[in-house]
């Protein structure tokens, strides 16, 4: 199993629970009018206020990380959810661009995201004489490596270990929440089955079978698509 592969299986569950963003609450009070759909925020407005879409706009417009720290957060997402085969990066769905929306929503998100970023580069530092994002490919794994894995931590490396954690999380809950993300799952949403009952192998195990008086009153599956035809009587002619 490929990193990508293991990251998805042992975190999509826990984020599709909403356990990263707490249920997407906000530090705003809610004194919004009942809801209004409108299309003025990027992306639709689907459920949104008037009052939301315009608090949105104005997040929209300011700006938390600096430069530097978009690119760290950047690479950080490539690592955490690279393209493969069947799906874009984490960088294709745009991931860094939500976080830095969610910093600015949730602001109690923004100290330990920047004290992790500060963390990472002066470990880079330390060790390789550069910021993290001006590290190798192989430099930055190595120190992915030792703080990706809780249960392998070194004392040493637990604030990093903490700081990865947290924008694993919001990686993955930025990922899985966009289009790539959600093909990437295989997720369809609400699409109407074809139910054309028992399988004969099974009523064969247990001795059964369906009555032909009631199978002649079921729609035949095959035809369920064809347009009904009415006589003028409105009795059904084919």
């Amino acid at each position: 199993m490929d990193r990508r592969e293991t990251i998805k299986s042992i975190l999509v569950g826990g984020v599709a629970g909403g356990l990263v963003l707490n249920g997407c609450k906000s530090d705003s009070k809610d004194t919004s009018s009942p809801v209004k759909e409108s299309t003025e925020v990027a992306g639709g407005g689907y459920g949104r206020t008037e009052e939301e879409i315009a608090r949105d706009n104005a997040l929209k417009e300011e700006k938390f990380f600096t430069d530097h720290e978009m690119a760290t957060i950047s690479v950080l997402a490539g690592i955490i959810l690279p393209a493969d085969e069947n799906s874009g990066s984490a960088n294709d769905a745009e991931v860094p661009a939500f976080i830095e929306f969610i910093v600015k929503d949730m602001p109690y998100h923004q100290v330990p995201l920047r004290g992790g970023l500060m963390w990472l580069d002066h470990e880079a530092n330390a060790r390789f004489g550069s910021p993290f994002a001006d590290c190798s490919s192989a430099q930055q794994i190595e120190i992915v490596d030792d703080i990706a894995y809780p249960d392998a931590v070194k004392p040493e490396h637990s604030q990093g270990a903490k700081f990865f954690s947290h924008i694993r999380d919001l990686t993955m809950t930025g990922f899985y929440t966009t289009k790539i993300g959600i093909d990437d799952l295989g997720y369809v949403g609400n699409v109407p089955n074809v139910w054309d009952g028992v399988p004969d192998e099974e009523l064969k195990k247990h001795d059964l079978e369906y009555d032909e008086y009631w199978l002649s009153r079921c729609i035949d599956q095959e035809t369920r698509t064809k347009e009904p035809v009415w006589d003028e009587k409105g009795n059904l002619i084919g």
